[in-house]
């Protein structure tokens, strides 16, 4: 089994910058990917961001493209997703999710962290 669990959530006012962590246990050499997805207010669960664990492969959702960095560190087993010029509509429950096979599901995902951008 693999745990993840996020981190690093908060109140950011908009253009404000946020890093959000997820540090992974357990089974974590077995896992292929790490992604970030997040749920806002009345919407579904969408796609931000995900990394190789080998960091060869890298996607971002296009709302986060170009203000977005997803990066991690083997020695800590840890997914790190920094979000520059943040917006009022990026404010929702943020989740770290991995998954042991690219056309696997994702089946461990954390028990998110809030993140809200208002002034």
């Amino acid at each position: 089994q693999v745990q993840v669990a996020e981190s690093g959530g908060g109140l950011v006012q908009p253009g404000g910058s946020l890093r959000l962590s997820c540090a992974a246990s357990g089974r974590s050499f077995s896992v292929y990917d790490m992604g970030w997805f997040r749920r806002a207010p009345g919407k579904e669960r969408e796609f931000v961001a995900r990394i190789t664990w080998s960091g060869t492969s890298i996607d971002y959702a296009e709302p986060v493209k170009g203000r977005s960095s997803i990066s991690r560190d083997k020695a800590t087993n840890t997914v790190y997703l920094e979000m520059l010029s943040l917006k009022p509509e990026d404010t929702a429950v943020y989740y770290c999710a991995a998954r042991t096979a690219f056309r696997g599901s994702w089946g461990y995902w954390g028990q998110g962290t809030q993140v809200t951008v208002s002034s």
